[in-house]
């Protein structure tokens, strides 16, 4: 079953296809960042329809450290070899709750680097992180990420898993048999009974986090991260922040712009989240991009020999996919092992393919076979979806990811009631994915901890340029969030990739990997608004 405003980052091999599963979530920072507030842009609406864009804006931080905090900034990291060839790691302290620093609740961070190999001068250090909330900075560093060896060259590169993420702190909240229970449960209820199974899942899900994580939970929102942030960039000696985000990670980007503008170098924001946006506007503007890239997918099906779901066009291909899945909500199919296909894993399979073009093929071959009634491949890609390993190990991505989201923003929905309401603009947005995403965003609202953040602009003024990259075709963060964003930032040059898949940056476009590089390497954005493809 998936949760609302996902982000995936995780490189999984599916025969001979390189699956980069990459999603998104946004939210806004906690109360303790000084955000401004709009009572409207994060509460509930009328029957259907969706709070209207936010209209406060995030409010910088003071630009002296203050006392409590001197010892963080001051803290010196000492690094070690960490069993990949060429990085090294280490922990940095944080405070749990930066209204209350102190020594007895702090945070370890993990860390990781690998520094410039040289030729030419140091730049300084560049941190990326690769989305979710939830995904591995230290992971995605080591073994995806794009910057080709001209930017390694100059930069020390640097990922910190985020608090709550993977080695810093993480967030836990069920056991691998709960999350096989939990990933299978219906997210498309039929009647009461089945919508009663499912917010019974919520909120199971909800009190193991609180049960597993206590008081993190309360401390893992983007605000607090952005702000951990700017403690490494000044114990690494780094008088500006150097940054790349994907997906979820350009909401990161984007806050500490908008909490530290004064302290902003380079930073690259691809595949950008719109912050002003409140939750269910959110939700459904996602369903809608996945439906684009399921329009693109049906295109392309439709030219191909083997295409399972006709070549009468998208909306044939619809019509048969929505068919599948109504098959595997009466009648789950095998799969060889313990675990059966059903509806909600299928409808995570196939969303899984949405984020890259690279893994139609795959996706074509998998779904002729569920029609067959063998459902291994889909349940492969479901399992990478949810970064479930082959022995049923869940990575915590599917726990952080949740918890960061709750707490950022006040949830899509408040009640079964509301989620009914708004299935028509739901399924109107997406005919095949619009119901079960609309169920799925309903999971904050048995969130044991309330929501510290608000939808909210990001303006960042006085801050250097920033480079704001949108792919037309995104499913997971819609092109029209690139512009928004681009729009709000004040100093922001947005760059348009005309093309598929989720994020732009070293998939495949010269023009676009040209266009970074150089503003990484020589500070120069490329001309606003210019487009790749």
């Amino acid at each position: 079953m998936a949760t609302s405003r996902l982000l995936r980052t995780a490189g999984t091999v599916l025969t001979a296809t390189a699956l980069l599963i990459s999603g998104c979530s946004s939210g806004s920072p906690s109360s303790g960042a000084a955000a401004s507030r709009n009572p409207a842009s994060g509460g509930t609406a009328s029957a259907g329809t969706a709070p209207a864009p936010a209209t406060s804006t995030l409010k910088p931080l003071p630009t002296a450290v203050p006392a409590a905090l001197r010892p963080y900034y001051d803290q010196k990291l000492t690094w070690r070899e960490c069993g990949v060839v060429g990085f090294e790691c280490t922990t940095m302290k944080a405070p749990l709750d930066y209204e209350h620093p102190g020594a007895a609740t702090d945070l370890k961070l993990a860390v990781s680097r690998k520094k410039a190999t040289g030729p030419g001068d140091r730049l300084g250090s560049l941190m990326v992180n690769p989305g979710g909330p939830g995904g591995s900075a230290i992971d995605y560093l080591q073994q995806y990420a794009p910057q080709p060896e001209a930017v390694r060259a100059r930069y020390d590169m640097v990922a910190m898993d985020p608090r709550g993420v993977a080695r810093s702190e993480p967030v836990t909240c069920l056991s691998n048999a709960q999350m096989d229970d939990f990933t299978r449960v219906d997210q498309t209820p039929d009647d009461d009974a089945e919508a009663d199974r499912l917010t019974s899942a919520f909120r199971t899900f909800a009190q193991g986090c609180l049960r597993r994580s206590g008081a993190r939970l309360g401390h893992v929102s983007t605000a607090e991260s952005a702000r951990d942030m700017d403690i490494l960039r000044a114990v690494l000696g780094d008088e500006k922040l150097t940054y790349v985000g994907a997906s979820y990670g350009t909401f990161l980007g984007a806050t500490y712009a908008g909490l530290f503008p004064s302290r902003v170098g380079r930073l690259v924001l691809d595949g950008a989240m719109d912050p002003a946006l409140p939750a269910r506007t959110m939700n459904r503007d996602q369903t809608a991009g996945f439906n684009t890239a399921f329009t693109a997918f049906a295109k392309d099906c439709a030219k191909q020999r083997d295409c399972p779901l006709g070549t009468g066009g998208p909306e044939e291909a619809g019509r048969r996919l929505s068919a599948l899945f109504k098959k595997l909500d009466a009648h789950p199919a095998p799969t060889g092992g313990p675990r059966a296909l059903t509806e909600s894993l299928a409808t995570s399979g196939v969303t899984a393919a949405m984020y890259d073009e690279g893994a139609w093929p795959v996706l074509r071959e998998y779904l002729a076979e569920a029609q067959k009634g063998d459902g291994r491949g889909l349940l492969a890609l479901s399992d990478s979806y949810y970064e479930r390993d082959p022995d049923g190990t869940y990575a915590n991505q599917m726990f952080a990811n949740p918890a960061v989201n709750c707490l950022d923003l006040p949830g899509a929905f408040s009640s079964p009631d509301e989620v009914r309401a708004a299935l028509p603009a739901f399924r109107k947005a997406s005919p095949v994915f619009g119901e079960s995403f609309a169920w799925a965003a309903l999971n904050c609202a048995y969130w044991p901890v309330k929501p510290t953040g608000a939808a909210h602009r990001i303006t960042a003024r006085g801050a250097a340029p920033i480079l704001v990259v949108g792919t037309t075709r995104d499913p997971a963060t819609p092109y029209p969030w690139a512009r928004s964003l681009a729009a709000q930032l004040s100093s922001a040059t947005l760059l348009t990739y005309d093309g598929d898949g989720h994020t732009a940056y070293g998939r495949g476009s010269d023009c676009i990997d040209t266009a970074i590089n150089t503003y990484l390497l020589e500070s120069t954005p490329p001309p606003p608004d210019k487009t790749c493809t």
